[in-house]
């Protein structure tokens, strides 16, 4: 049987079983789910999955779809990925004895509640990484110096709201958490953190200090409503006339939590005040970290930035790289 791993719709292993990992639609004869968020989840029931209980929860009340879920399956392990809460990386074995890591979305970074993925833990013979930040441009501050410039911001702006945008799974929810290590103000937080707040303290010793705003949605609050809360928002509404209108009168200021605030762009395209990088991925060198020390035979990459980093490592590191590319059916069988 030619083995093989491709990117369709999710990631496919054709090994002795077909193994499907993170697909809105297609099944095979395992399917894995590595987190909660959309992109990496079914948009239909598939029937039982392999995954953890907190992201079988998270996923249920984000997406309204209910599925079975089992946390292992023969020759088939989950182990933390370090994303956000429930977030594993797929440790596959081939009949012939070919040990594959499916990594997911992962950060090998401890982070307030979160424990890093730990490549040192993995022996693998075939890595399947993402490359969100790929490229060497992407290297972030230490968790430490990003979380201590973070709080200080907070304290420094204490006569004014402040909005903190990020997304609903995992990082509005670490920015609670900073938030809430500043102490003395009020957290609101919108209707759908709030969801993934209460899924989140359902399936794990985990809290969060973020409450709802008293009357209706956030969007309905006026600028006589805030005086020094912070309010934590969605990404996907940093443009959002409402807050704007705030900021206007009251002199709140916005700010946006990514990766990609390396780049100066992410502040004006998100209309911020400030940007942090702060991020639930690898950096640049946190990758390369990871195939280091995983010292694989072969590495396949997808997201991001995976032409590049294959490369790199195909011609700084010696190693068989290829990235993975959507619906392409010419691989070649490095096996």
């Amino acid at each position: 049987m030619t083995r093989r791993v491709t990117h369709r719709d999710g990631i496919h292993f054709a090994l002795d079983r077909h193994v499907v990992a993170d697909a809105r639609s297609s099944t095979g004869d395992v399917n894995v789910v590595s987190h909660a968020h959309a992109d990496h989840t079914f948009s239909s029931s598939p029937g039982t999955v392999v995954c953890s209980a907190e992201t079988a929860a998270i996923a249920t009340a984000r997406t309204g779809v209910d599925f079975e879920f089992v946390e292992s399956v023969p020759s088939i392990d989950l182990v933390p990925a370090g994303h956000v809460v429930g977030s594993r990386a797929a440790l596959l074995e081939d009949a012939d004895g070919t040990r594959y890591c499916y990594t997911g979305d992962f950060s090998i970074r401890d982070r307030a509640y979160l424990e890093g993925f730990d490549p040192a833990s993995v022996d693998a013979d075939v890595l399947v990484m993402e490359t969100t930040y790929g490229s060497p441009r992407y290297r972030f501050p230490s968790q430490d110096e990003l979380e201590t410039s973070i709080r200080a911001w907070i304290r420094e702006h204490d006569d004014r709201p402040l909005f903190l945008f990020g997304y609903s799974l995992g990082r509005a929810q670490k920015l609670q958490k900073l938030a809430e290590s500043v102490g003395g103000r009020r957290i609101l937080v919108s209707e759908t953190i709030a969801a993934v707040n209460a899924a989140i303290e359902a399936t794990t010793d985990v809290s969060f200090g973020g409450e709802r705003a008293e009357d209706g949605p956030l969007s309905d609050l006026r600028p006589a409503d805030l005086s020094d809360e912070i309010v934590v928002v969605p990404s996907n509404q940093s443009r959002r006339e409402w807050i704007d209108a705030i900021a206007a009168e009251t002199g709140a200021l916005k700010a946006g939590f990514s990766g990609w605030a390396v780049d100066d762009s992410y502040l004006y395209r998100g209309d911020y005040d400030v940007t942090f990088a702060l991020t639930d991925h690898c950096d640049y060198d946190e990758l390369i970290e990871t195939v280091l020390t995983i010292d694989p035979d072969v590495v396949y990459t997808h997201h991001g930035f995976d032409e590049t980093f294959a490369d790199v490592l195909a011609t700084e590191y010696g190693y068989v790289a290829r990235p993975l590319k959507r619906d392409q059916t010419a691989l070649s069988d490095f096996q």
